[in-house]
């Protein structure tokens, strides 16, 4: 490939995919409305403003997680960030009551799952700040072993429920993209803008800290400090996205591994841009597809995650094969 089609190829595809997530925008906003468009616009407004962020949470969360553990195949929810949530949200149900799941202010709820999220990463990642380097595949086996841990209590406590606090319990445990909280949208923007902001001024250390610790160290990076601030940054993204729609395993991976499939190369000013629009294309016009075509005949989690799931097996096998 000539140099100018190499160079020209990240900016073509971002332009394409922001005009492809302006389409979904106004298509979602637009198509079937009836009645008063001030209604309309307001209440489908704040339902994609929702979307949007837990499109790019998701998406920003991953690729930073990858950069970190320099691994393609992992994303927070692998690693059990997921499971934490449903042994949270199962507790709640064993200890105080299924209807508390309903009644519970929810950005008290929201408030928490920040903070068990925040505190499970900084003890999840600790081997990253011992003295000496620790293997990939240690951090791997902590994640696995803990998720296990949480998906077992979580099991244990459910078969002890009653059938009615069993079924209030499942509903509130698998993702949902139609009906999002939008009372949290305050809380959840700020959040992302804060995180946001705390990225952008880590932005020019991304694609060093992509080269390896040793590299990274030796290139003038505090490695340690960077890399603390990069997982505190990406548990308050996913509990965004997990407060507003419930847990999501393999979106991430699949938008990040199209992010990279598209652009050819791997510079976070062009990646992490470009798997925020995939999601946004993914999720606003998936639910717009949905919702006017299908007439929710279908849930659009169990779509994305059965695609994410494919890439991820499709990764696994790649790997192995090499």
């Amino acid at each position: 490939m000539p140099r100018s089609l190499a160079l020209g190829r990240p900016a073509l595809v971002l332009v394409v995919l922001s005009v492809l997530a302006v389409a979904s925008a106004v298509a979602f906003m637009t198509l079937g409305a009836r009645g008063s468009w001030s209604f309309v616009l307001a209440f489908r407004g704040r339902r994609l403003l929702a979307l949007a962020l837990v499109a790019y949470s998701i998406a920003v969360s991953t690729v930073l997680f990858q950069t970190v553990t320099q691994n393609r195949i992992l994303t927070p929810s692998i690693m059990g960030f997921d499971a934490l949530y449903v042994l949270v949200q199962t507790a709640i149900a064993f200890f105080l009551g299924a209807h508390m799941l309903a009644v519970a202010d929810p950005h008290l709820s929201f408030g928490g799952e920040v903070l068990l999220m925040v505190a499970f990463s900084l003890l999840l990642f600790r081997w990253l700040f011992l003295g000496e380097e620790r293997s990939l595949h240690l951090l791997v086996l902590v994640g696995i072993v803990f998720g296990i841990l949480f998906r077992s209590l979580s099991t244990f406590m459910q078969r002890l429920l009653d059938p009615n606090s069993f079924q209030v319990l499942q509903d509130s445990l698998f993702a949902s993209f139609g009906t999002v909280d939008t009372t949290l949208l305050g809380v959840a923007a700020a959040l992302t803008g804060l995180v946001t902001l705390a990225l952008w001024r880590l932005g020019p250390s991304f694609d060093v800290l992509a080269l390896g610790r040793s590299h990274a160290i030796n290139l003038g990076v505090e490695y340690r400090r960077t890399v603390f601030a990069i997982l505190i940054c990406v548990s308050v993204l996913v509990s965004v996205s997990t407060a507003l729609v419930g847990p999501i395993t393999f979106f991430g991976l699949l938008v990040a591994s199209l992010a990279h499939a598209l652009l050819g190369r791997s510079r976070h000013r062009e990646v992490l841009p470009a798997a925020a629009l995939i999601a946004v294309i993914s999720l606003v016009g998936g639910q717009t597809v949905l919702e006017r075509v299908f007439a929710f005949d279908t849930a659009l989690s169990v779509i994305v995650e059965f695609l994410g799931g494919l890439v991820f097996l499709l990764l696994i096998v790649r790997g192995a094969a090499r």
